[in-house]
């Protein structure tokens, strides 16, 4: 296994389109929400085994999650648990553990990727991540993963491509025209219809030399604040250095900070059987159904007369159901959610309010 590969995964995050199964105290990456025995972090972190050195991942989270880290990946040591002060989101987060690797190993090729996807075919994933960091050594390209679109969903974003072949390696390798974020459904259509539109799976690769010298060119201001503390890093001064760093970094994706901008980006096209796992709605698609359509988690769950619903209740819990089609009903630690599939886009917002009529207690 080449020992210049890294990886970093991102698991910040609160998860909150899961709420309530997903709330701040134990996020949605650190739930075995797919009833197998293992929650997708554990997942994640046992899939880039299988292409970079263990000692080599690093995963960039909230100081509040560091013991459940620990519990959940024993083999982790405490410096490749990268605690972040405050959510920044994406950009400040890469930009801190790229001046982390750079102390370690300035050769280093590096994949980003979120701590809570789901890849049903871990063989296909492997093959595309080796191919992209192929390419990422020989090559000064920042590399993102295009998902073949299977619908017109809304609530991902898009990646239009060039459709000449970029790499005589690899024809599947493409370069990037435009991306586009969360596109409403007649414009979803369309790119389906057009044919050169993939999902964005928010999954990256990149040489840290081609990264570093990105965010220099198109996030220069982030860039300097990290680079202020280059004699910190891995030492027991970075704590205090990276506190007082990210109450002056502002918030920024990667996508729009860099992906958007810089003229280098390519993308592979794919199909690992990946699910960002988003909402309950993408939870529904990747589980099995009954004879009713129904995708159902609980022993005690009796249904008339009811389909097309997403079903999560306590596993003692007693629950009879009539007449509902194409629901989301979801009870978790006292707390009841029935809400349309159609009208999830709205939990974010329901999180908000109980926020602020309820208290955080209940977030």
């Amino acid at each position: 296994m080449n020992k210049n590969n890294f990886c970093v995964i991102m698991a910040g995050g609160i998860g909150s389109r899961f709420w309530p199964m997903s709330r701040t105290s134990q996020p949605k990456q650190f739930i075995d929400i797919l009833g197998i025995g293992e929650t997708l972090i554990q997942q994640t972190f046992k899939r880039f085994e299988r292409v970079c050195p263990s000692e080599n991942i690093y995963i960039v989270t909230n100081e509040i999650y560091r013991e459940q880290i620990k519990n959940q990946i024993p083999q982790i040591k405490d410096e490749q648990i990268v605690c972040e002060p405050a959510r920044r989101n994406t950009a400040p987060c890469i930009a801190y553990a790229n001046y982390k690797i750079q102390q370690i190993n300035p050769d280093a090729n590096i994949i980003v990727a979120p701590s809570d996807h789901i890849i049903l075919k871990e063989d296909a994933f492997v093959e595309v991540i080796t191919k992209a960091l192929e390419a990422t050594k020989e090559n000064d390209w920042l590399i993102t993963l295009g998902i073949t679109p299977s619908r017109p969903d809304t609530g991902y974003g898009y990646i239009q491509y060039n459709g000449a072949i970029k790499w005589e390696i690899d024809g599947r390798l493409k370069k990037v025209k435009t991306f586009t974020e969360k596109p409403a459904l007649e414009m979803a259509k369309s790119f389906l219809e057009s044919g050169d539109f993939l999902w964005n799976a928010g999954i990256f690769i990149w040489s840290l030399k081609s990264i570093m010298k990105a965010f220099e060119l198109y996030l220069p201001d982030v860039d300097s604040i990290f680079k202020e503390g280059i004699h910190n890093y891995n030492t027991k001064n970075e704590d205090v250095f990276i506190k007082n760093a990210y109450t002056v970094c502002k918030n920024i994706s990667i996508d729009y900070g860099v992906m958007e901008k810089a003229d280098n980006v390519y993308v592979l096209t794919s199909d690992f059987g990946w699910s960002d796992l988003g909402t309950w709605g993408s939870l529904y698609e990747t589980r099995s159904k009954d004879d009713n359509s129904n995708t159902i988690v609980g022993k005690n769950v009796m249904t008339y007369d009811t389909k097309n619903c997403i079903i999560n209740m306590p596993k003692d819990k007693l629950v009879v159901l009539q007449g509902l089609d194409d629901y989301i009903i979801v009870e978790d630690n006292n707390i009841l959610l029935i809400c349309k599939k159609t009208e999830e886009q709205q939990i974010r917002q329901f999180v908000a309010d109980v926020m602020s009529e309820k208290g955080e207690k209940f977030i």
